[in-house]
């Protein structure tokens, strides 16, 4: 009986091996799984960046073709961009209807100073 009863000892220990064996590769499994998900989520948004990158050059690369090609848009970016006049024209800047209409800044403590927006209206074009 002694030797019936050291066997199935070694049984139960060897079931309890495999058993923690099993569970321990289950778990790594499940960690497996989880990475893989998180790197899947982070190929999609680097693929999402990476299309956004594309498009932003195809659009810099028009520009820049249009730049060397394209005297009218030359002047026209001159223009709108760096407030360029031709001489003897006047230059009308009006405030964005959004500088008009937005509310003033609000502290939540009644006593504090307020602090009045930026201002972020563009500067006069430079006179020739």
């Amino acid at each position: 009986m002694n030797y019936q009863r050291l066997i199935s000892f070694v049984y139960m220990l060897l079931l309890v091996a495999v058993i923690a064996f099993a569970g321990y590769c289950l778990w790594q499994l499940w960690e497996l799984r989880q990475e893989y998900t998180r790197l899947r989520q982070v190929e999609s948004d680097t693929r999402e960046r990476l299309a956004l990158q594309e498009q932003a050059l195809r659009d810099s690369q028009r520009m820049l073709e249009r730049l060397r090609t394209d005297p009218v848009y030359v002047d026209m970016i001159i223009r709108r961009r760096l407030g360029y006049a031709k001489p003897g024209e006047l230059i009308f800047r009006f405030e964005q209807p959004e500088d008009i209409l937005r509310p003033p800044a609000i502290s939540p403590d009644p006593s504090a100073p307020r602090t009045p927006p930026a201002d972020t209206r563009p500067q006069p074009a430079p006179r020739h």
